[in-house]
């Protein structure tokens, strides 16, 4: 169950700002060429991991199994999903609320995916294509910049560029 969590305005002096919290485990799914799956959740402009709410008592692991399966068609046994990380974002599709992400990588071997009615598209994306699209802010700002860090050393190209013009 999510519960409310006090912004970090409140140290700079600012008015407190109280976000609803969201619990959330996602993939990070890998292909053997090192693509990224994406996918833009029904009726959303955003580009993010699957996954979705932890339910209850249901573990991280048990929730990214349902979610593959309720959204993708596959069956991934939580041995399979290793930790990424966990990382607080702002919601892409809900004001004023803070995903907790509790993230796995996914490294796909001959499944196929088969979206379900739960998605409007799912694109494989070359690490470095994926910042052309609109791409929710935990995608964007934490979980594709580890990972490009992780295979190349460096900060993902538009955040290069968007460090340069600060």
């Amino acid at each position: 169950m999510g519960g409310i969590r006090r912004g970090n305005n409140e140290l700079k002096g600012h008015p407190i700002i109280m976000q609803e919290e969201i619990r959330i485990a996602v993939a990070l799914i890998i292909r053997e060429n090192g693509d990224t799956l994406l996918v833009r959740k029904r009726g959303g402009p955003q580009f993010m991991q699957a996954g979705g709410r932890i339910a209850g008592t249901e573990t991280p692991k048990a929730t990214l199994a349902r979610r593959l399966r309720e959204e993708l068609s596959l069956d991934i046994p939580p041995a399979r999903m290793a930790p990424f990380g966990c990382f607080e974002a702002e919601a892409a599709d809900e004001t004023d609320h803070l995903l907790v992400a509790y993230v796995f990588r996914v490294q796909l071997e001959d499944e196929i995916i088969a979206p379900t009615c739960e998605i409007d598209e799912a694109r494989w994306m070359p690490i470095h294509d994926a910042p052309t699209l609109p791409l929710a802010p935990l995608t964007r700002n934490h979980i594709l910049t580890l990972y490009w860090q992780m295979q190349f050393g460096t900060d993902l190209p538009h955040q290069q560029g968007r460090e340069a013009a600060a």
